[in-house]
């Protein structure tokens, strides 16, 4: 049974968060699908993950190709998993079912700390997900580092 684990962005934003989370995700064997909102946005994410140092390149791709099934990570606006994602990461308020968190390893829900709309969607979605009987954590960055400072 997966868990849904909240990282509320203080200090470092989704371009700079998103690939140590990703980073993490893949040394543990799994395959991952970022999911957003926009295909705009998503496309933005993209240009963010081919631009980083080369030493922490991510392999990735965007929905929607020929290869989207061999691909690590694949950035989406769709709940389907074609690439047999065993992690779902959420960036701008993308919505999760409780069964998802539950027939995955691991559900991450990226948001903005510095956007009432992002905090109050956020706050939504623990609800939703905890009334309905998932495992869920929240993580904050206030202090500098990731600390824990929730869990159901």
């Amino acid at each position: 049974m997966g868990a849904a684990y909240f990282y509320h962005l203080t200090r470092a934003p989704v371009e700079r968060t998103l690939p140590l989370l990703l980073g993490k995700a893949l040394g543990a064997g799994w395959r991952v699908a970022v999911r957003g909102t926009s295909e705009e946005r998503l496309d933005w994410l993209d240009d963010k993950l081919w631009l980083g140092p080369d030493e922490a390149f991510l392999p990735h791709g965007r929905a929607g190709g020929p290869h989207d099934a061999d691909q690590p990570v694949l950035l989406t606006a769709a709940p389907e998993l074609p690439n047999g994602a065993r992690c779902v990461m959420c960036v701008d308020g993308a919505e999760i079912r409780a069964e998802e968190v539950t027939a995955l390893e691991r559900v991450c829900i990226l948001f903005d700390g510095h956007d009432p709309a992002a905090v109050q969607q956020a706050r939504g979605q623990w609800k939703t997900l905890t009334d309905a009987g998932c495992s869920a954590q929240y993580w904050s960055e206030d202090s500098g580092r990731w600390e824990k400072k929730a869990e159901s």
